[in-house]
């Protein structure tokens, strides 16, 4: 995806192409087929959103229905969707706007940079293993690399895959937000 992304009007969405709803959900979350086909049919069928704000929220609230859902259709549904993130500070990230907001992880001297991406490839693969099928959702918002991985820390520790499911649903409907009020900004 492009940084120069943009958003086409709120209020066009329900009756726009496919294509048109699937590039601005991946500007707002991430590329994924199983929010497309979850969220695409209830867009069509949703009278226009007054803002984006009210369109992240509806998807967020799909999202959550898939969490207090006890179906294993509609949690591989979800955890596809969590895991369309990439992983926190991954080299390669094809997102720009992930790219973006993760750049400030990667501040400071070499060795600490390395020191800190050896532990947080640990962190990263021990969530994964603890939490199969999700990957860490987080909105970073200028936190720091240390505070982001005190966090991580804290939600393997507590090994709760319900209240992780949540976290990260609300993560990925914060990063939203974030990202909207800047696509809107650069229009």
């Amino acid at each position: 995806m492009a940084s120069t992304t943009t958003l086409p009007p709120i209020t066009s969405l329900p009756t726009a192409d496919d294509e048109i709803i699937k590039s601005a959900l991946d500007a707002l979350f991430e590329p994924s087929a199983d929010l497309h086909d979850l969220a695409i049919p209830s867009i069509h069928d949703s009278p226009p959103f007054s803002s984006y704000e009210s369109l992240v929220k509806h998807v967020g609230a799909i999202l959550s229905q898939l969490a207090q859902s006890s179906s294993s259709d509609a949690r591989e549904k979800l955890h596809g969707v969590l895991g369309s993130h990439p992983r926190l500070g991954e080299k390669k990230v094809e997102s720009a706007q992930s790219r973006a907001e993760q750049a400030h992880l990667n501040t400071g001297n070499s060795k600490d940079k390395e020191e800190e991406a050896t532990k947080l490839k640990a962190l990263n693969d021990e969530y994964e293993s603890k939490f199969p099928g999700l990957r860490y959702v987080v909105f970073v918002n200028g936190r720091s690399r240390a505070v982001v991985m005190q966090n991580m820390r804290e939600r393997i520790d507590r090994g709760d895959i319900r209240a992780e499911e949540l976290e990260a649903i609300q993560a990925m409907v914060d990063i939203a937000l974030d990202r909207a009020n800047k696509l809107q900004g650069a229009i």
